[in-house]
């Protein structure tokens, strides 16, 4: 009898270490905006993206590749840096065949924890891409693994959400004993038909709301308009 691969989510970077993410597909979840903004870009023409931790970091790839830079720290653009995190700053007009390098407060942090914690494979989601990571997951037979960036550490509400959004759609193919998998169903099941009225309580879109970013917050949580799957390879993030 076929044993179904398992799912598990991570609420919160600071839980990845309890986790073997060996042989699981983790998913990086970092919905306002960083993985919103990867898939929109690679969506829109971008030949790649490579996530790096740190500025410094961004500065030299983006020399040497002659890439575009990008990143922010506490919903500010970075000194030094030419762009931001907002998925509208990436028309297909401006990012068609350009590589972006990309570092963010929390999402490009978590991506590379769960590098160095040996996950067999590493892909990005948020709402613009749900399609496409559900068919992914599915057809992959792997453990699977949510890793919800949430924000310096402490549980987000939407990171939650697009983990529920997903388990609601494929969770006949996977073994599922995982509470907070359940809660993040259970909150998705609850809110999906106000998620624009929803996410006006966050605490998250107190922050960004505040920088004017409305219309970035509602893109980010509305389904499929950036309908690619982002995969880790060799130091990038590329069109699966």
């Amino acid at each position: 009898m076929f044993e179904k691969p398992t799912l598990h989510t991570v609420l919160s970077p600071r839980l990845l270490d309890i986790y073997d993410v060996k042989n699981s597909i983790v998913v990086v979840i970092d919905v306002f905006r960083a993985t919103s903004t990867i898939a929109t870009a690679l969506y829109n023409g971008a030949t790649k993206v490579i996530p790096v931790a740190e500025v410094n970091t961004c500065i030299e790839i983006g020399k040497e590749v002659g890439g575009i830079t990008a990143g922010e720290r506490d919903g500010k653009v970075i000194e030094g840096l030419e762009h931001g995190n907002s998925p509208a700053e990436y028309p297909r007009s401006f990012i068609e065949g350009k590589t972006l390098v990309l570092t963010t407060t929390n999402g490009t942090k978590l991506l590379h924890m769960a590098l160095n914690n040996g996950a067999d494979e590493i892909v990005t989601g948020s709402f613009p891409n749900l399609q496409a990571v559900c068919e992914y997951l599915v057809q992959s037979k792997k453990n699977v693994v949510f890793g919800c960036s949430a924000w310096k550490d402490r549980v987000n509400i939407e990171d939650a959400l697009f983990a529920g959004a997903v388990i609601n759609q494929i969770k006949s193919a996977f073994t599922i004993h995982c509470d907070s998998s359940l809660m993040a169903s259970e909150l998705y099941s609850a809110q999906q038909g106000q998620m624009f009225e929803f996410i006006r309580k966050t605490t998250h879109w107190h922050r960004l709301a505040a920088y004017g970013l409305e219309k970035d917050l509602e893109y980010c949580v509305t389904p499929n308009l950036a309908n690619i799957l982002p995969i880790y390879r060799n130091g990038d993030l590329v069109v699966a």
